[in-house]
């Protein structure tokens, strides 16, 4: 994991708006390219029950490098944390990235940043070709710990609960999580003072954390995802 985290969810390093380059391969390309800037998408029910609206803003940025365009999967059977926050945002891959297929380079994401965060049986994979690169931590007595906790996911799922939840703030007001977890302003955007993720379970394309703590860490190939 939950951002990504230059200007978080995540992290969200700080909210700041990057310009989309024009991208002038063709009036089809360019067009699919403009119909994600504007794009309208539903916050994963992580969030609440009810699925809420994120208006994307034209150039927002999940995390502050190129991503590579392979999905990674985490999971964990419980995650805590206080200070949250998240926000809709397009995260950009390198210059003709193998991995950009009919994307135009560009990944719709939700931004989830958490203050200080904690872990339990965290489990990482990403899809190789075939064989799975893997990484578990958290297992026994100690946790996995992370602040400033930044995640850029396009799933995201779990049996959620927050307290002093706000929904519908403009992202660059968002304060829960510090100021390093903003987001662009213009954009449909929720905060709270903690929350917690039983069943833990993303699809991500960015991890970011000011410090990441993996006791009991093991990496290794496997065929199994997580």
């Amino acid at each position: 994991m939950a951002s990504s985290a230059g200007n978080t969810p995540e992290n969200p390093e700080s909210g700041s708006v990057t310009q989309v380059p024009d991208i002038s391969d063709g009036p089809e390309r360019r067009g699919r390219v403009r119909a994600r800037r504007a794009a309208i998408m539903a916050v994963p029910a992580t969030a609440i029950a009810a699925g809420l609206l994120v208006l994307t803003a034209e150039g927002a940025l999940g995390v502050q490098f190129a991503i590579s365009g392979m999905p990674f999967t985490v999971t964990a059977t419980e995650l805590k944390g206080t200070g949250f926050e998240q926000f809709g945002g397009l995260d950009h891959m390198a210059a003709d990235s193998p991995n950009e297929g009919d994307t135009g380079g560009q990944v719709l994401v939700v931004t989830s940043v958490i203050k200080d965060a904690t872990l339990t049986k965290l489990c990482q994979s990403v899809d190789l070709g075939g064989i799975n690169l893997r990484i578990t931590a958290g297992a026994g007595k100690d946790k996995v710990e992370a602040s400033d906790l930044t995640t850029d996911s396009t799933e995201l799922s779990g049996n959620a609960a927050f307290t002093n939840i706000e929904i519908g703030n403009d992202a660059s007001e968002l304060n829960k999580a510090g100021p390093k977890g903003r987001g662009p302003i213009g954009v449909f955007s929720q905060q709270s003072d903690t929350v917690y993720i039983g069943d833990l379970r993303q699809t991500n394309y960015a991890t970011t954390a000011g410090v990441f703590k993996l006791p009991g860490l093991k990496l290794g190939f496997s065929d199994k995802a997580c």
